[in-house]
């Protein structure tokens, strides 16, 4: 899962996964939009690689990309259990600035009305 980590970390291979996701790609349009040489989008994609986040097969002269998304499940599962941890957490601070709002409310009341009289 480090590897996942280690290679999502880098805006270019994100960006080079969420291409892959809409389907199979060469190297050339998986460069295509990225103002950079092709050695260093092989470079990318060999970190992708290494991570198990992509697969290249080989047709002919043509090696397509194409996304393996099993290790982004993994990555997703861990991130889930952390996603649950600040709900609940949200949550508990949700319920405790109601509790404070309410008490504030009734301070409130008991002051006007003790002005009142």
């Amino acid at each position: 899962m480090s590897a996942t980590f280690a290679a999502l970390s880098d805006p270019t291979r994100r960006a080079i996964l969420a291409r892959l996701a809409a389907g199979e790609r060469s190297v050339t349009e998986l460069a295509a939009p990225f103002e950079m040489s092709l050695p260093a989008i092989s470079k990318h994609l060999k970190v992708l690689e290494r991570a198990g986040l992509i697969a290249r097969g080989r047709e002919a002269q043509w090696r397509p990309c194409r996304l393996a998304a099993g290790p982004l499940k993994d990555a997703s599962d861990f991130l889930e259990r952390y996603r649950r941890f600040w709900e609940e957490s949200f949550d508990r601070l949700d319920d405790y600035l109601r509790e404070l709002k309410e008490t504030e409310a009734k301070t409130m009341e008991k002051t006007k009305n003790g002005r009142t009289k």
